[in-house]
């Protein structure tokens, strides 16, 4: 038995609260981490405001990393004194759609996680002889956390851990939307709508992918600017601008070979559809509620269009966590200028206030400061 401080959503609604939590005791597949960074993404705050539903009380948190403390019996791949990365997208290895390499989909995942559980249905967590949800089967707004084996992948140790915490969500999905997903070719154009974390990695792994033009659209100026630095040629967005005009001018008339709606909204969808070429690839990788429509210009969707919509950038976290962390160690990718700010477990809340407002890239939790 280990009990420590996690930050428990009790509600819809509610401050997170500081309380002692219990994990008491770890099954076969199981890995327990101390975790040392933890960032707030934006899917945290769906679950805080209601728009994405889950049983409560429950730790968020699923952008991890940390030391690996304890395994189970079954574990192979990781020992205590290990440093990992936390997958939010731990996969079975044997269901109907591992076997067709979609891990995304796996079937105890999408069936137990959004019941709060891990993937054997069950929680590890407690507090005061209640249970405790699980969120994402990682919970990294905490000082532990307990992930199967698939979900604990081993980094360089070298790799600051407010660093390596990022490589679990928001770097993963844009970078792997760019490089692996789509994957974007040697020269072609790239539009980026939305340039918060996701977007502004989707901009980096364009670069990795030695895209050739590459646009940044965001309405904040600010944003435009901090684009730049992640490898935008060109920004475009505020208020007023002309954007499919813009696109269409900076790509030979026709629009952009790649275009990655990072946005999270209904608008960027729609201009997603306008912008990319015919014959190109438009990913979705924002997201609005689940029971919102969307309308598209049917003209939009028309030309031999792909359309793709990823929640992971085509992860493979065994494969990817590595590589993504190596190229940080070799200045090839930016993590540093995500951050915009660090705070203890204690001041979990300030973080997603700042989020409310707008304010900044990614906050990164630091449960032992």
């Amino acid at each position: 038995m280990i009990e420590f401080d996690a930050a428990i959503l009790p509600a819809v609604k509610k401050p997170l609260e500081i309380r002692r939590t219990r994990i008491d005791k770890i099954e076969r597949d199981d890995v327990l981490v101390r975790i040392m960074a933890s960032g707030l993404c934006h899917t945290d705050l769906e679950v805080i405001e209601g728009s994405l539903a889950y049983p409560m009380p429950i730790v968020l948190g699923h952008e991890g990393a940390g030391v690996v403390e304890a395994v189970g019996d079954a574990v192979t791949d990781v020992r205590p004194g290990d440093h990992v990365v936390c997958s939010w997208n731990p996969h079975c290895g044997h269901c109907f759609y591992c076997e067709r390499d979609q891990p995304i989909l796996c079937e105890p995942f999408t069936w137990h996680q959004p019941r709060g559980h891990l993937l054997d249905g069950q929680s590890r967590l407690s507090c005061e002889s209640a249970t405790v949800h699980h969120f994402s089967v990682v919970s990294s707004h905490a000082q532990y956390a307990v992930v199967p084996q698939s979900g604990a992948i081993r980094v360089p140790v070298e790799i600051p851990f407010d660093r390596a915490c990022l490589i679990g969500c928001g770097v993963m999905t844009g970078v792997g939307a760019a490089v692996r997903l789509a994957p974007v070719e040697a020269g072609a154009s790239v539009a980026v709508i939305g340039c918060g974390a996701v977007g502004l990695n989707a901009l980096q792994g364009a670069r990795l992918a030695n895209a050739g033009t590459v646009i940044a659209i965001d309405r904040a100026k600010g944003r435009q600017n901090l684009s730049r630095v992640f490898g935008a040629d060109l920004t475009v967005g505020e208020p007023g601008d002309d954007v499919v005009a813009f696109v269409k001018q900076h790509t030979g008339g026709r629009g952009a070979d790649h275009v990655f709606e990072a946005a999270g909204s209904a608008d960027g969808f729609r201009l997603g559809a306008e912008i990319v070429r015919p014959g190109g690839h438009l990913v979705f990788l924002g997201k609005v509620n689940v029971g919102q429509d969307v309308a598209f210009r049917w003209g939009a969707l028309m030309g031999e269009k792909k359309i793709t919509r990823s929640s992971y950038g085509g992860a493979r976290p065994k494969r990817d966590f590595p590589w993504l962390a190596r190229c940080y160690l070799e200045g090839k990718l930016k993590l540093d200028e995500l951050i915009t700010a660090r705070l203890p477990l204690q001041r979990i809340n300030d973080g997603f206030d700042a989020m409310r407002r707008g304010e900044g890239i990614r906050t990164v939790i630091l449960p032992w400061n």
